[in-house]
């Protein structure tokens, strides 16, 4: 915008900013990161951390504060800025929310998961007492920079792990979003999600489906940014997962931990007979084709039957489940029984 460079370049206070990036993402890009600054003529403080799931506390929130307060920065025209995945930019966009009550902060995407999942949305938070995201607030960022070419850099079981978020809003609630997913897992796994000349059979399938998972995601979360209304379809494969990533980690990833409680649902929508068998199958076979895990042994009866009581203090005394009616289309159910509930995972466990 020209009126905008215009007015910061007019400025005589030469331009800041305070950015946190992952430590993994600084060793690959953090030198071209401090090109840029350095070229725009930005005064800036990068501070590199190690953010993952074991880290992801309040801790690091304080960690960050000092040195945002170090810095002297100001909250009206000087946004922080998150260069990393999703653990990243939770923390950090707890961070801003409480400096000075509010402070704007800018999320950069590193991760497929993080492009998809956690740049959209007013979410963020940290683990404490070993349960997931057990505090935290609503502070949407003031924008999302979205760069699908830091994903080429990330390893094959990272690119699987988003997609295992893909896929839920793809079961969700889009079937032409699942059949591209089906028809092109291979693909985007092998290319990392980059648009490639060469390859005109798969149209430019990286495009089309970080698009329709990203508008998909934004129709189910604008209306209800503050969750007020405790229904929500991007809940499903979030139900046992909090419980079960928290319990095994780090074997499991988070895309990874969703879909092993995407599987299992799966396995209940059959039981209840709103999925026949052959849908059943072929999500299944969509599942392996991206590379995820459809069961894991941590995911005991005993942990699911937890999870789900966890699940009722939480969401209003029912347990508002999402679940697949068919390829595409879902609806919230509150009257799984629990005999229904493990009939179905008798068979995933004999499956």
């Amino acid at each position: 915008d020209p009126q905008q460079m215009e007015l910061a370049t007019a400025s005589k206070r030469k331009l800041r900013r305070f950015i946190v990036i992952d430590e993994v993402v600084d060793e690959l890009y953090g030198s071209k990161v401090r090109a840029y600054f350095q070229e725009n003529n930005v005064q800036h403080k990068i501070l590199a951390l190690p953010t993952t799931e074991e880290t992801k506390s309040m801790d690091l929130v304080l960690n960050i504060l000092q040195e945002v307060q170090k810095f002297s920065l100001d909250r009206r025209t000087e946004p922080i800025i998150a260069i990393g995945g999703g653990v990243c930019l939770d923390i950090v966009g707890l961070a801003a929310s409480l400096y000075r009550r509010r402070t704007p902060y800018i999320r950069v995407p590193t991760t497929l998961l993080s492009y998809v999942d956690a740049s959209v949305g007013a979410k963020n938070g940290v683990n404490f007492l070993q349960c997931k995201n057990k505090l935290g607030g609503y502070t949407p960022p003031v924008a999302s920079f979205l760069d699908r070419s830091f994903i080429q850099s990330i390893p094959r079981r990272h690119i699987s792990n988003g997609l295992g978020e893909i896929l839920k809003m793809a079961l969700m609630k889009h079937k032409g979003l699942f059949d591209l997913l089906k028809n092109h897992g291979k693909h985007l796994l092998d290319t990392k999600f980059q648009s490639c000349n060469g390859f005109a059979h798969h149209g430019d399938a990286a495009l089309q489906t970080t698009r329709i998972a990203i508008e998909t995601m934004l129709e189910e979360l604008a209306p209800n940014l503050w969750e007020d209304d405790l229904d929500r379809l991007v809940d499903f494969g979030h139900l046992i997962s909090p419980e079960l990533e928290m319990r095994v980690l780090p074997s499991l990833m988070h895309g990874e931990a969703v879909n092993v409680d995407m599987a299992f649902m799966t396995y209940v929508a059959h039981a209840r007979g709103l999925l026949g068998a052959e849908e059943k199958e072929q999500i299944l076979q969509c599942m392996q084709g991206l590379e995820l895990p459809v069961w894991h042994s941590g995911c005991s009866w005993a942990l699911i039957q937890r999870a789900l009581r966890e699940r009722l203090k939480h969401s209003g005394g029912q347990p508002r489940m999402p679940l697949p009616t068919g390829l595409g289309v879902a609806d919230i159910f509150n009257d799984t029984s629990e005999e229904t509930l493990e009939r179905a995972y008798k068979l995933w466990v004999k499956d």
